[in-house]
């Protein structure tokens, strides 16, 4: 019998999830490793292999890790799941008008279900990730907080876990710098892992191309969508657009159009076929809306709160104050921020605290 328990611990095979699976070990915890199939490359069109979570060789090395320190692997097929929950989403809200961050709905929603649901089946009392962040229990509930390494803090993708699930999670690698975290491997004899290389893509859209993906999934749709409208802030025509999915706000590049100066997408009106440029100036905002809220460090907003808000993962936050408004939460910035693009995160922190987030949604008309 071990002396901590069973943990089942999320092994993509990069050096993160790796490490935390050996200091679990290390620690007395009885670790069963699991590797999760997201994605078939094979299936995705591109002719390009995924990198990272998704390819063969992260299954293996993962699987060949857990060989070595005698514990418990298996790999299990969410493919389905995946497919039906974080493309489906992807695409739908590129077509509403809004620009998507399917990690932050794969970790907070998908991954972990498989997680629990495969943790109860296999009498493990906790689940463990390697992303940096920290959680603790206070005052009868379980906070989120920041990672020590403020260049690889997670905390921001993690706002959406419910109560219950945080009970029952471990970050093991929150208090550690990303640079410690190699170390541990090369100490630990695999100093091949340590030298891994990071992936940010998108693992079902390897070549980075998510136009063409989009293009792909619903060809007739975007044909019916050519010729739609570039418009000025003032609605003067400006051009024409192949589009407006293809488009995100505070893009810069690829406009398709020259007007003598730098032109921004600062609104996308899907129900018109309509994208709007503007001037840097008008990308800044002073409000934000966000739907589908999730709170963890209280258990509901009343009235108002001060918070520091990140409109996206690499955000260094603004001051702001939050209430609620219906269904969603009004974010009133204390200071102008640029390119608050609908369909991404906000999340609300006191200091290094995760209070909460939700998706970021158009202005109401």
């Amino acid at each position: 019998m071990s002396k901590h328990g069973r943990v089942l611990v999320a092994m993509s095979g990069g050096v993160d999830s790796s490490v935390t699976a050996l200091m679990l070990h290390d620690q007395g915890y009885e670790v069963i490793g699991v590797t999760m199939k997201t994605w078939d490359y094979a299936a995705n069109g591109t002719g390009k292999r995924v990198t990272g979570c998704c390819d063969l060789d992260s299954i293996n090395d993962a699987r060949e890790m857990a060989v070595n320190r005698g514990f418990h692997h298996m790999i299990i097929d969410i493919r389905e799941e995946f497919g039906s929950a974080i493309i489906g989403n992807f695409t739908s809200e590129y077509m509403a008008g809004r620009t998507p961050n399917p990690c932050v709905l794969c970790n907070t929603f998908i991954k972990w279900e498989a997680l629990l649901k495969r943790a109860d089946m296999l009498d493990c009392e906790l689940i463990a990730t390697g992303h940096y962040a920290k959680v603790r229990e206070e005052a009868g509930r379980f906070v989120v907080s920041k990672g020590l390494d403020p260049g690889k803090d997670q905390s921001y993708v993690l706002w959406g876990l419910a109560q219950e699930n945080l009970a029952r999670t471990r970050f093991p690698i929150g208090g550690y710098k990303k640079s410690e975290i190699r170390a541990m491997a090369v100490d630990s004899g695999f100093p091949e892992l340590a030298k891994k290389s990071e992936s940010y893509e998108i693992c079902f859209i390897p070549d980075n191309d998510y136009r063409g993906f989009l293009k792909r999934k619903d060809p007739e749709a975007f044909e019916k969508l050519a010729h739609g409208k570039l418009v000025g802030t003032d609605g003067a025509t400006l051009g024409e657009h192949d589009g407006y999915p293809f488009f995100t706000i505070g893009q810069r590049k690829g406009l398709g159009i020259a007007t003598g100066k730098p032109q921004y997408v600062t609104e996308i009106i899907p129900e018109s076929n309509t994208v709007v440029l503007g001037d840097k100036e008008d990308l800044e905002k002073h409000t934000a809306w966000v739907r589908q809220p999730n709170f963890q460090k209280i258990p509901f907003l009343a009235g108002e709160m001060e918070t520091v808000t990140k409109i996206r993962y690499k955000d260094k936050g603004t001051s702001a104050t939050i209430q609620m408004d219906g269904t969603q939460v009004r974010v009133d910035l204390h200071a102008k921020v640029a390119g608050i693009a609908p369909g991404q995160s906000a999340v609300f922190y006191d200091g290094d605290d995760v209070i909460g987030g939700g998706f970021i949604d158009r202005e109401p008309r």
